[in-house]
């Protein structure tokens, strides 16, 4: 009886011994461990000023000897699939990649009006009424539906209340998703970096100028400003900002824009925002961890600077520039513009002697100048280019309301086959009560490249083969005029 009992207990232990050495096989050769939410260890973002950005994103992982489905949520939903890196940090040549994929088939209702075409579903108009049958389409505006009668029904969707369907169908998500079929010769916690390029990221300079009541200095302030339209949320992240005209290549049809890769290590924690060269661009990292929401814009202030020189002037630009068509403008009306505004512009400098000694990435500038009761207004906005430090800064505000000019053609001669001359008369009035200004008066020879100022009653200096410029006073309440007459040689 005991042999009997012990036999089966043989028996017994046999089979308990083949399950687990076939679990443990299972596990160790082809075991797919799937993992939803990898814990994060650190973010760190490198945006251009061209709309892209680069995302490293570093987790901890668990995996399993063998094959493993690894997905990583909360990416960008406008993420460049062709530019994800996965590596394993803890174990990079014991850890392949085998297959990475971008999943974006997101729930909303198109999606699942495709995914429940021939099944049933109960749509509730906006009446009240319920109507169940099997769904024949749900494109262009409205879903059509087969009764238990054998009715065709068709429902425009801007009558449709509610639309119940029996549950989530395979393959529809929630978030974005990077997935990955990963092959490990190791079991445990790994940390893992995944870099890629997405879109929907930018950062601007903005900047701030508050110039004095006299016009001869002001006072600085730049602000970085990020826009967040990436659909991903970056909590505590190192944020680094590239200035600069990054060459891309450009994808036909491509999905998403993006950006490229800026690496550089930390430096000095007293500044809010650390500036450095990188390559041929200049690189700004935020000296602190940065929560970046989506559908977010974030300010940081990076540059300031207080009473740096400067210089308003005035300029008066009213003939039409030169183009080289290829043959000399004969038409004796081309290019009279009929303007009369007078051009008020601000000049200062980058330079370290000037006060600021900073590079100034291009951004809007708005110039402020206080009132007599001390608020301040705004008197002028435009935009900057790159502009590296030591270089002069010029913007035109706005058209200066006591100044106006008038530019007319006095004589027009062909005298020859090949040879032109006009003459131009300029009048500038200035209508201020006790100020006197200069006002410059570019004058463009566009009608071709060989000619000579035969005479002027102001001196001009040539700016460049085609440009002359007048710098001419005008008096409170006064006028002054420029005449001068071009000749051009015009080849037969």
């Amino acid at each position: 009886m005991s042999t009997e009992r012990e036999n089966r207990m043989r028996k017994v232990i046999f089979v308990l011994l083949l399950v687990f050495v076939f679990i443990l096989s299972a596990l160790q050769t082809a075991a797919t461990h799937a993992q939803d939410a990898p814990r994060p260890d650190g973010v760190s973002i490198t945006i251009y000023n061209q709309g892209t950005a680069l995302i490293r994103d570093r987790r901890t992982i668990e995996l399993q000897v063998g094959t493993n489905v690894i997905n990583f949520t909360d990416v960008a939903a406008t993420i460049d699939p062709t530019s994800v890196s996965f590596n394993s940090l803890t174990d990079p040549t014991g850890t392949v990649v085998l297959e990475q994929n971008f999943v974006f088939d997101l729930v909303n209702s198109s999606a699942l009006l495709n995914r429940y075409l021939d099944e049933t579903i109960e749509v509730t108009l906006d009446d009240g009424t319920v109507i169940t049958g099997q769904l024949l389409s749900g494109r262009n505006g409205e879903i059509i539906l087969r009764d238990a009668e054998q009715q065709v029904i068709v429902i425009g969707m801007d009558s449709v209340r509610n639309i119940e369907f029996p549950d989530l169908p395979n393959g529809l998500i929630t978030r974005p998703t990077l997935r990955w079929i990963i092959e490990s010769a190791n079991g445990g916690a790994q940390q893992v970096e995944i870099t890629y390029l997405a879109g929907g990221m930018n950062w601007t300079a903005d900047y701030t100028l508050l110039l004095n009541t006299d016009n001869t200095a002001l006072d600085l302030n730049g602000w970085i400003t990020l826009t967040n339209t990436s659909g991903a949320a970056y909590t505590d992240a190192q944020v680094k900002l590239v200035a600069g005209d990054v060459n891309r290549v450009a994808v036909e049809e491509a999905r998403f824009a993006d950006g490229d890769v800026a690496e550089m290590a930390g430096a000095a924690p007293a500044e809010q925002v650390q500036q450095r060269e990188f390559f041929e661009y200049q690189l700004y990292e935020i000296e602190r961890a940065v929560t970046i929401g989506d559908n977010e814009t974030k300010q940081v202030e990076f540059v300031s600077g207080a009473n740096i020189p400067a210089t308003t002037f005035y300029v008066y630009d009213s003939s039409y520039p030169y183009y080289n068509y290829g043959y000399a403008i004969t038409d004796q009306y081309y290019g009279q513009t009929g303007v009369t505004n007078v051009g008020s512009w601000l000049e200062f400098t980058t330079a370290e002697d000037g006060g600021l000694g900073a590079d100034l990435p291009a951004g809007r500038v708005r110039v402020y100048q206080e009132d007599i009761d001390g608020a301040a207004l705004l008197i002028g906005e435009n935009s900057i280019d790159h502009t590296p430090e030591g270089e002069q800064v010029q913007f035109y505000l706005g058209n200066a309301f006591d100044l106006v000019g008038e530019r007319v053609q006095t004589s027009f001669q062909l005298i020859s086959r090949n040879v032109l001359q006009e003459s131009y008369e300029i009048r500038l009035r200035n209508r201020k009560d006790d100020q006197a200004v200069e006002i410059r008066v570019p004058e463009y020879l566009f009608r071709w490249t060989n000619w000579q100022i035969l005479n002027a009653n102001q001196p001009y200096t040539q700016l460049d083969a085609n440009t002359i410029e007048f710098r001419v006073m005008v008096e409170p309440g006064g006028e002054t005029v420029i005449s001068y007459t071009v000749q051009y040689s015009i080849p037969g």
